[in-house]
């Protein structure tokens, strides 16, 4: 007797399934899968009555928008107010719609001198100085964006006073808040770290 020879008797080997029984919709030929079957459909489009078609400007018009509406800008009225922390400072910007400069203020401005500028309870205090400011010129608007700009200490004393009480005003306008910080990528190499 032979190790290798089968002792079993081999299986029957199974018939070919004819392609049209399995998918519906295609012809039975002599290919594994069959032809695709022919089907027709609308005609296609070429370029030039695409062209036709986009070319008319009353069809273009009504697809944009109904006759006589009065298209409003929903952010037209949008102030913003800019924080920039840094490691050593904060800044503060109040701005109209066309970004021009209401009311510009840092922490020395307030009268912090060197390493005070830097900490939390000057940049608590420079937001409440502007956010009165803002206030006794009469400029509460209906509408107004946060722009935070840096990852100093400024960046939360700021939010923690634009919720508290000195931010009354404003914080029940603003609408949006967006981190403006800069990301690096690729460029110069860096300083080396400091090392302590």
């Amino acid at each position: 007797m032979d190790i290798f020879s089968n002792s079993r008797a081999s299986a029957p080997t199974p018939a070919p399934i004819e392609p049209s029984s399995i998918i519906p919709g295609r012809q039975s030929s002599g290919l594994i899968f069959g032809e695709p079957k022919k089907t027709t459909g609308p005609p296609r489009l070429g370029k030039s009555a695409y062209r036709d078609i986009m070319s008319n400007q009353d069809l273009t018009e009504t697809l944009r928008y109904p006759k006589g509406a009065t298209i409003l800008d929903p952010w037209g009225q949008l102030f913003h107010l800019h924080v920039y922390s840094t490691k050593h400072n904060t800044h503060i910007t109040f701005t109209d719609p066309k970004r021009n400069p209401i009311i510009s203020s840092s922490t020395g401005i307030l009268g912090f001198k060197k390493a005070g500028r830097h900490s939390y309870d000057a940049a608590y205090q420079l937001a409440a100085h502007v956010f009165q400011k803002i206030e006794d010129k009469g400029l509460i608007p209906k509408k107004v964006e946060v722009i935070l700009r840096g990852f100093g200490v400024g960046r939360e004393a700021v939010t923690k006073a634009l919720l508290g009480k000195e931010g009354r005003y404003i914080k029940d306008v603003v609408v949006r808040v967006t981190d403006a910080t800069r990301t690096k990528f690729g460029g110069t190499r860096s300083k080396n770290k400091r090392r302590l």
